[in-house]
């Protein structure tokens, strides 16, 4: 997988200093304890992975703020500005060994406010009135987040599923996930799932379920990129977590998809290790953050590492 980052270097953003992580693999779970930076560090990733120019840039910094804002947003607390999520990020540098965001920083002369960029060694400045921002984003990078997937976005990426012929892949899991799905449609523009005999829309389902069918269309979708998922046991019974990480570690290395997810479960945890021991799937890496003395560090352990821990019941550490 020669578009697999190894590792990551993070400056001025959010919880992030100057931070680097070593040792990344094909499957990467982030943990540790609440406020040290899980769903920032996939954020930061996401946005490495994500630029090929200055207005994806501004885009994806807007796509990451406007993710945790958009509650305040609906009920009209607050409204969407894209120059103030950009401008938040004054400073922030993500360098991997794919990508480089070695600027973004903000002039001030005169009364005329530039935006300059270095996007892997291209330097750009833009007067701030004169930026626009691209709506649009990488096929093959996405972002799940606490809020879920909108219909469209499944719609889309199980329509990748449906050129591979894997479809029934999908009504497959979900078989195994409730004994009571025996199918799954797009109906009228909208995905339904087929239980006792009646077709419900996602919305009339359980978390886990909508979450289960997100993930695996969309591993589809990033064939060949990058899916990143924030707390990816999000609805989903403990019993049923070693068969979720094992449909990810089978799709991800078949499509050679790098997977980014964070939790903060004892039991999320100990089902990747026995998923990936199980499937002897050595391209695992698990990512501890924790703080030191105030200051933000981490832990990366290999398959070995990472099975020897959890085995042992050792769990996050205290730091």
């Amino acid at each position: 997988m020669t578009h697999c980052i190894k590792k990551i270097n993070i400056k001025r953003f959010k919880h992030f200093d100057n931070f680097a992580v070593e040792g990344l693999a094909r499957v990467n779970l982030v943990t540790g304890k609440n406020n040290v930076g899980k769903t920032a560090f996939l954020e930061a990733v996401y946005t490495n992975v994500s630029v090929v120019a200055p207005s994806h840039f501004g885009f994806c910094l807007h796509d990451i703020k406007f993710r945790r804002e958009n509650l305040n947003i609906l009920i009209g607390e607050d409204k969407a500005d894209n120059h103030s999520y950009l401008e938040q990020n004054n400073g922030f540098n993500v360098v991997s060994d794919i990508h480089k965001i070695t600027a973004f920083n903000i002039s001030e002369d005169n009364g005329i406010k530039k935006y300059i960029f270095e996007l892997n060694e291209q330097r750009t400045i833009v007067n701030s009135n004169d930026f626009s921002f691209s709506n649009e984003t990488l096929e093959n990078s996405y972002f799940i987040d606490n809020f879920g997937v909108a219909n469209s976005d499944i719609i889309h990426a199980f329509s990748k599923m449906q050129e591979l012929d894997q479809e029934q892949l999908l009504i497959q899991e979900l078989t195994k996930f409730d004994s009571n799905i025996t199918d799954f449609k797009i109906i009228n523009g909208k995905p339904k799932c087929k239980i006792n005999n009646a077709y419900l829309e996602l919305t009339e389902l359980g978390d886990g379920t909508q979450h289960l069918i997100s993930i695996i269309t969309l591993l589809f979708q990033c064939k060949e990129g990058y899916l990143f998922i924030d707390e990816i046991d999000n609805g989903i019974h403990y019993q049923q977590l070693d068969n979720v990480w094992q449909i990810i570690l089978n799709i991800s290395k078949k499509l050679k998809v790098q997977v980014f997810a964070t939790t903060h479960s004892k039991e999320c945890l100990e089902s990747y290790a026995r998923a990936a021991e199980q499937l002897k799937d050595k391209d695992i890496a698990l990512i501890e953050l924790g703080k030191s003395d105030g200051t933000l560090k981490n832990i990366v352990f290999n398959y070995d590492q990472t099975i020897k821990k959890i085995s042992q019941g050792l769990g996050v550490r205290g730091w």
